[in-house]
């Protein structure tokens, strides 16, 4: 197999041209029967198989800096950059990652796994590299949904502005920008993406001086020129007008052509912008078919496509048939998300009820802001939004909702730990920034009832900002419905307690289970609400409290269990041995969910490890 002689791109550039397509077939094959597997982002990587490989048979990225845009795209170019034998632990506990990684390779320049920012990157690098004086090249590679997001929009602006050596390659598979229909677009696109096209186009602006544009002759071909290009290739003045060189729109999937168009593009030495039209799951029938299903996806039969796990219930699918019900009762309530419709189990909604269903892209600040609009306007606004996602909204949330109360309820979808997309989307941050905004109350559902209680409750019964934050999958074996006080107790003992909140109340009745077995009593309270905390309630279950363990899947600095302890120490409640089980200062790795758990000691068997090291030390 021609692959099997692949381990690093000097290998891709030493293969004759007639062997690529074969190399290309075979890396289309590899994926299929490797993500099958695994698991993992599929239809973007099979669109993007002969760009990867003509970006690595025209530049070095030992050297040259390949900055991807949300890093879907990046499994080939891990194949080619000497990581395929690693592959069978694509997004598994300390394997290969599903988006690059600097410490995974030289030749992963950036982290990337949130939108949009690509272009600001690469425009730092590309200044870095000019004020150190050094020659390689700088390229980001960005998707057209990324083009959803306003970072991407600020990137182009300045990178275009900033006269810097530059390419950014706008890989369009989905959003199409230029509308092109009939065969002249397609004959003059080919014309323009040629170097014999430039050379003439310098030589002609020559011919008039060096200020062409005060010539009547030149003047008056350059406006027929802009016109019918305005015409024929819309989005091509819209990114020249940024400063940028327009080459495209280019097939993605002609390899001959991207590198030559590529090579083209290195030369020119000035913002340059490729756009590449490619289609995703492309060579693979079922993926063709549809893209969506198979960007991210459980481990499949490779030669169907049937997943190997049936659709089971989970929080979103729950939350998006709760919101459906309620928009019947109330025709307030409205649905809005960011390019997630599908992931936040919107759906169904978006086409039971398309005049209040709102995707506003990869625009998470937008969305937060439009929804206070709603809001502000009598609307009920849902804006569903995982949670790693929100972190982008954060001024927003603060400035347009907070300020003035407003009643937008956040569904935070994917709170805690999330599994194998590691790093980038854990949801370990929200449960600490909402807590302390001024105003919010913060909801933590642990089972499916108590997600629609808790949604129900949101939307009609409470005032001014309300989040829901809920996990990614489905519940355990606490299923309870909603108990109406922000504190319970779901366990009496004397010996310590055991304070969570979420869906880690599975995790703290089973440590009290296995610590009865030993002997010790835990009591075990759950929050159904973070935020606000009201010290009355806390301190009427502290009365006398020698251990107190508090268990959250978020980091350490701002988390609920620093401010319940202040709380209880402020009224004099404070207990004798205080244990906070959380992530502390690290970011999770890719894993399940149980593995992270049992890594950052966060399952059973830890907490009650804990609670007994801590029994014995008092007694």
């Amino acid at each position: 197999m021609l692959l099997d002689s692949i381990h690093s791109p000097a290998d891709v550039r030493a293969l004759p041209e007639g062997q690529l397509p074969q190399l290309c077939q075979e890396l289309r094959e590899f994926l299929v029967k490797s993500v099958s597997l695994t698991g993992g982002h599929l239809a973007s990587n099979l669109g993007t198989v002969e760009l990867t490989v003509a970006i690595h048979r025209v530049f070095d990225t030992e050297r040259d800096r390949l900055v991807f845009d949300v890093g879907h795209q990046c499994y080939v170019h891990k194949i080619l950059t000497g990581r395929r034998e690693r592959f069978v632990s694509l997004r598994q506990l300390d394997g290969l990652s599903g988006f690059p990684k600097p410490n995974e390779s030289v030749h992963d320049a950036f982290i990337a796994g949130h939108a949009s920012n690509s272009v600001s990157v690469a425009l730092g690098m590309a200044r870095a590299r000019t004020l150190r004086g050094e020659g390689h090249s700088v390229l980001a590679l960005i998707g057209d949904g990324a083009l959803t997001g306003g970072l991407a929009y600020e990137g182009l602006n300045n990178a275009g502005d900033s006269g810097e050596p530059l390419i950014v390659i706008l890989n369009d598979n989905g959003m199409s920008i230029d509308p092109n229909v009939g065969a002249m677009p397609s004959h003059l696109a080919r014309l323009r993406s040629k170097p014999a096209y430039y050379h003439f186009k310098k030589w002609y602006r020559n011919l008039f001086g060096s200020r062409p544009m005060r010539n009547p002759l030149y003047r008056f071909n350059h406006r027929v020129k802009t016109s019918l290009k305005k015409t024929l290739f819309p989005g091509s003045t819209f990114f020249e007008d940024m400063g940028f060189t327009y080459l495209g729109p280019i097939d993605g999937h002609d390899l001959s052509r991207l590198c030559d168009v590529l090579s083209w593009a290195r030369e020119l030495s000035c913002p340059v912008l490729v756009h590449v039209h490619t289609v995703k799951g492309r060579g693979v029938p079922f993926a063709e078919r549809n893209p969506d299903m198979y960007h991210g996806v459980g481990p499949f039969d490779p030669k169907t496509g049937l997943l190997k796990k049936t659709g089971a219930e989970t929080f979103s699918s729950v939350f998006g048939k709760a919101m459906a019900d309620f928009a019947r009762e109330d025709s307030r309530v409205c649905a809005v998300t960011a390019a997630m419709a599908e992931g936040t189990g919107l759906a169904g909604f978006a086409k039971t009820f398309p005049e209040r269903f709102f995707d506003v892209g990869i625009a998470e600040g937008h969305g937060v802001s439009m929804s206070a609009g709603m809001a502000a306007q009598g609307l009920l606004p849902v804006f569903a939004v995982y949670s790693t996602f929100l972190q982008r909204s954060y001024d927003m949330l603060i400035h347009d909702v907070a300020l003035e109360r407003l009643h937008v309820v956040l569904a935070v979808d994917r709170a805690g730990l999330v599994g194998a997309d590691g790093e980038t989307h854990h949801g370990c941050f929200d449960a600490l920034f909402l807590s302390e905004l001024p105003g919010y109350t913060v909801l933590c559902p642990a089972s499916f009832a108590e997600l629609r209680q808790m949604l129900k409750q949101a939307l009609f019964e409470l005032d001014g900002p309300v989040a829901v934050r809920y996990p990614r999958g489905g519940e355990g074996r606490y299923r309870n419905g909603l108990l109406e006080t922000p504190l319970v107790r779901l366990r009496a003992g004397k010996d310590a307690v055991i304070l969570t909140y979420g869906v880690l109340i599975n995790q703290a009745l089973e440590a009290a289970a296995l610590l009865e077995k030993k002997g010790i009593q835990a009591e075990v309270l759950k929050l159904n609400q973070i935020a606000p905390l009201d010290g009355k309630t806390l301190c009427g279950y502290f009365e006398k409290t020698d251990i107190l363990l508090v268990l959250e899947d978020c980091f350490g600095a701002g988390c609920v269990g620093q401010r319940v302890a202040a709380i209880l120490a402020k009224e004099g409640r404070a207990p004798k041995r205080l244990i906070l089980k959380n992530l502390g200062r690290a970011f999770a790795p890719e894993g399940t969910v149980p593995q992270l758990e049992a890594r950052f000691g966060l399952d059973a068997a830890a907490v009650a490890t804990a609670v007994e090291r801590a029994v014995g030390h008092e007694r």
